[in-house]
């Protein structure tokens, strides 16, 4: 998810917080980043959460 990493670079967060932020796994962001694997509708909230964004602005339906 390349918008996932432009948000967190954004905000200045490395994997590590924003993992701790949305109580994820950093392993998990950088996977996710890197869309080596599918993420969950409720990890992308926690997601969206954590970077204080909508969810809507961080995945393209």
């Amino acid at each position: 998810m390349e918008r996932l990493r432009d948000a967190r670079l954004k905000r200045g967060l490395s994997q590590e917080k924003l993992a701790e932020l949305a109580d994820l796994n950093r392993n998990y962001i950088g996977i996710i980043e890197r869309a080596e694997k599918s993420v969950t509708l409720r990890n992308i909230v926690k997601i969206a959460k954590a970077l204080k964004m909508r969810v809507k602005n961080l995945v393209d339906f």
